[in-house]
C-alpha cells in the first residue's frame, strides 16, 4: 500500500472499522520517505511531507484503517522545581544537540547511560521512564565548519607556476 498524504486521525473522528497499527520509532516520525510493515504485515511505502503523530491514519480498507502507532522506547525524565534549575538543565543539555519534550516541570530526553549518570551526578532529580516520546522538539544539529575564509579583497594563488618555456634538443652530434 502506498501512502501519500494522512487521512485523518483516529482520535478525532472515532471509528467502527478495525484498526491496524503501524508501528514507528520515535526517530523516524520526521521522514519524508519510509517503508513500513502493519501489525497485519501489509506493506506501506510511506511519502509524507508532515511530521506523523500518533493516530494518523495512513491507509484504509472497507474493514480497517492502518494507524500509526509510536513505540514505547526509554527516556529520562527530569523533573524541574523551579525556573533557575530549568536554565541550569538547558545550559547542560544544549550542546548535546538532544531531542527533548518540556513541560511545565518536566523535561524528556531519549535515553543514554552517560547523560543519566552525568544529570545525576550534577544532582538533577532524574528517572528512566520507558513511554512513547510525543510532541517533542527534534534536535536539528548542525555541522560546525572549521575551514578558513579569505576576504573578498585578499587573493593568492595556491598553485605553483614553472619559468618561462625553453627548450633544446639531446640529440646525436
Amino acid at each position: 500500500m502506498v501512502a501519500e498524504k494522512i487521512l485523518g486521525n483516529i482520535q478525532d473522528k472515532p471509528q467502527k472499522k478495525a484498526i491496524i497499527p503501524v508501528a514507528f520509532e520515535w526517530f523516524e516520525l520526521e521522514k519524508k520517505r519510509i517503508k513500513k510493515t502493519a501489525e497485519d504485515g501489509t506493506e506501506f511505502g510511506i511519502s509524507i511531507p508532515e511530521v506523523l503523530k500518533e493516530g494518523d491514519i495512513l491507509g484504509e480498507t472497507e474493514s480497517a484503517l492502518y494507524v500509526v502507532q509510536i513505540i514505547k522506547t526509554r527516556l529520562i525524565h527530569i523533573h524541574v522545581h523551579k525556573m533557575q534549575e530549568m536554565g541550569r538543565l538547558g545550559f547542560e543539555l544544549g550542546n548535546r544537540h538532544l531531542s527533548l519534550k518540556i513541560t511545565e516541570q518536566d523535561v524528556y530526553v531519549p535515553y543514554d547511560e552517560p547523560t543519566f549518570s552525568y544529570l545525576a551526578k550534577l544532582g538533577f532529580e532524574v528517572e528512566e521512564v520507558t513511554e512513547a516520546f510525543t510532541d517533542f522538539i527534534q534536535c536539528k544539529a548542525h555541522g560546525h565548519s572549521y575551514g578558513h575564509e579569505h576576504a573578498a579583497s585578499h587573493t593568492h594563488s595556491h598553485g605553483h607556476e614553472h619559468a618561462a618555456a625553453h627548450t633544446h634538443a639531446h640529440g646525436e652530434d
